[in-house]
């Protein structure tokens, strides 16, 4: 279909330049810095197998499940959730990623106009599942402490506002976290002017560095978390959630009947034995913190050692990324096709961009190479930078 016939949602929608970039960077001789995968070698397939070996056992597993998703898995996520709060509150839907969970609260919360602010820096999969439903979108500046809080409290007092969309922890593309004194500010305002929090946290539980903070969610119950077992377990079982208000996720499960009537069975089911064997999870999960904190450290001192006080760098305490502003002018979208050509890929920070000029910025995952691939990548990045 052309792009003239596609309906005002569809072409409301921006391209993802990740996706395109991908394409690109997927030949052998380059090394990319430019994707968002967990590291293929601590995929638990041995594992993932037995599990789904005993879902088999019965047929539920090939069956049609419930809307809200299977009742074992909402029970095990609804108590992981209610240990990181504090508190047993709030509902579970399971949802195909957390990517569905956010296209489907876009769509039960926003009504085309409505004004939703975002961190920019943002999460290229947030704005597209705004952009369809043709929502007013408005960028709040991201530094080393998170979303700026003090510069959203202006745009509450002139307008309404019906989301605030965080990745809370090890931001994706920042890198950055918010501090607990900004949860509970953007809680407290939440609470004061009426809008839902959405607290997208994919990369919570990936910690390697500093004190873990509690979430957002915390300190208030206007805030709905999203999260996955992609990044702690497996993407390829696509089982995403979320977990707040039992209202709003009520108008979620209406939504949802009409995007897929359900989720997976048999992945649920898999995803329920894996979480719930608490001993097996937890090693697993202080397995990827160790190496992903080994490659963090290895990009950050690579990168520093390579262009020095030219390059300002979040300080890596867990997730996926690292966020790069060049101070000298360094328009990284320009050098890209150089860069490939020399063997090694980034994504450009334009690519993240909600209002301001992020071309002299990159992100870059260090997630799927070695230390030694990783310092091999600074090397073919600082001849081209």
């Amino acid at each position: 279909m052309s792009e003239e016939r596609g309906s005002q949602s569809v072409r409301a929608v921006r391209g993802s330049a990740i996706r395109d970039l991908l394409a690109v960077t997927e030949r052998p001789d380059v090394l990319s810095l430019a994707g968002g995968l967990p590291a293929p070698e601590l995929l638990p397939t041995a594992r993932v197998a037995r599990a789904t070996q005993a879902a088999l056992a019965s047929p539920a597993a090939l069956q049609y499940g419930v809307t809200t998703g299977a009742p074992s898995l909402r029970e095990i996520v609804h108590t992981r959730e209610s240990a990181k709060l504090g508190r047993d509150a709030g509902t579970v839907i399971i949802t195909h990623g957390s990517q569905q969970a956010l296209s489907l609260l876009a769509q039960a919360l926003l009504d085309p106009g409505d004004t939703v602010i975002v961190e920019d820096p943002g999460y290229i999969g947030a704005l597209q599942a705004f952009d369809t439903t043709r929502a007013r979108v408005v960028g709040v500046p991201l530094d080393s402490g998170g979303m700026r809080i003090d510069e959203l409290r202006p745009l509450l007092q002139r307008e309404q506002v019906r989301i605030v969309h965080t990745v809370s922890n090890f931001h994706n593309p920042g890198g950055a976290t918010m501090t607990v004194e900004r949860r509970r500010e953007l809680a407290e305002l939440a609470d004061e002017f009426g809008f839902w929090i959405i607290e997208d946290d994919p990369y919570g539980e990936l910690r390697f560095a500093g004190p873990t903070v509690p979430p957002v969610a915390a300190f208030s119950d206007r805030v709905i978390r999203l999260s996955s077992a992609s990044k702690i377990v497996a993407p390829g079982l696509r089982v995403g959630w979320m977990h707040g208000d039992p209202a709003v996720l009520a108008l979620v499960e209406r939504l949802k009947q009409g995007a897929d009537l359900c989720g997976s069975s048999l992945t649920q089911a898999v995803a329920a034995e894996l979480l719930a064997d608490s001993a097996w999870i937890d090693d697993h999960i202080q397995t990827i913190r160790a190496v992903y904190g080994e490659r963090a450290l290895a990009l950050h001192t690579a990168l520093t050692d390579a262009f020095g006080d030219r390059l300002h760098l979040t300080a890596p305490e867990g997730g996926m990324f690292l966020w790069g502003e060049f101070a000298d002018g360094t328009v990284t979208s320009a050098r890209l096709r150089d860069a490939v050509a020399a063997g090694v890929a980034y994504v450009p920070g334009s690519a993240f961009a909600v209002h301001r000029d992020l071309g002299h910025a990159l992100r870059l995952c260090f997630t799927t190479s070695g230390p030694d691939e990783l310092r091999e990548a600074v090397r073919r990045l600082a001849t081209v930078l």
